[in-house]
């Protein structure tokens, strides 16, 4: 991989109780499609996942949306799948998530619930166990993701992780900081 050109992002598909999250979710999107990066997400139009998305629309860039059936039925009122540029039906979660995985060059993840949760830490997983040398990073807004980092110090400090962990995943303040990270990190996987 030499380049990033498509980013999967990982959050909530409801909008929280701190409107920050939802705000960061647009101006993510806006970053993408400023960025000229495809955004690949969980085709949700609710929420933070929605703002996301409709961030990258608003602002001309292209969305993948990979969905399993089981939502679209649950979703009646997902209309807005139309409008993505690609969307992607799949069978279960289990291929939703994997599709996700494959079409992306980098991870991102916003403010979530348990989903967004159990999706940073198998990336982070599949990383230590040498799978992928994608960035991710987690966009900590308001320091949501701080007990998490954490957790994952703790982890390393209990000698259940080595600290190369540590280096597969970055917590980040900001939107330019998600782009400023992921370049530096391509630029390394390519030295």
């Amino acid at each position: 991989m030499n380049t990033i050109e498509s980013v999967c992002v990982y959050c909530g598909s409801s909008n929280g109780r701190d409107e920050s999250h939802f705000q960061a979710g647009l101006t993510l999107g806006r970053g993408l499609a400023d960025a000229g990066l495809r955004l690949v997400y969980g085709a949700g139009t609710k929420g933070i996942m929605g703002a996301v998305a409709r961030g990258t629309m608003d602002a001309g860039g292209k969305v993948t949306g990979i969905i399993p059936k089981f939502l679209i039925r649950r979703e009646a009122n997902e209309v807005e799948l139309t409008e993505l540029d690609e969307l992607i039906v799949t069978e279960d979660m289990h291929q939703r998530k994997h599709g996700m995985f494959e079409r992306a060059d980098a991870f991102v993840a916003l403010p979530g619930g348990i989903g967004t949760l159990e999706e940073i830490i198998e990336v982070l997983s599949w990383a230590r166990l040498g799978l992928h040398r994608k960035p991710l990073i987690v966009l900590n807004v308001n320091n949501f993701w701080s007990p998490l980092k954490e957790l994952l110090h703790h982890v390393v400090d209990s000698k259940l992780a080595d600290k190369e962990l540590l280096n597969d995943i970055a917590f980040v303040d900001n939107v330019p900081a998600v782009f400023d990270h992921a370049e530096s990190k391509m630029l390394r996987a390519m030295a």
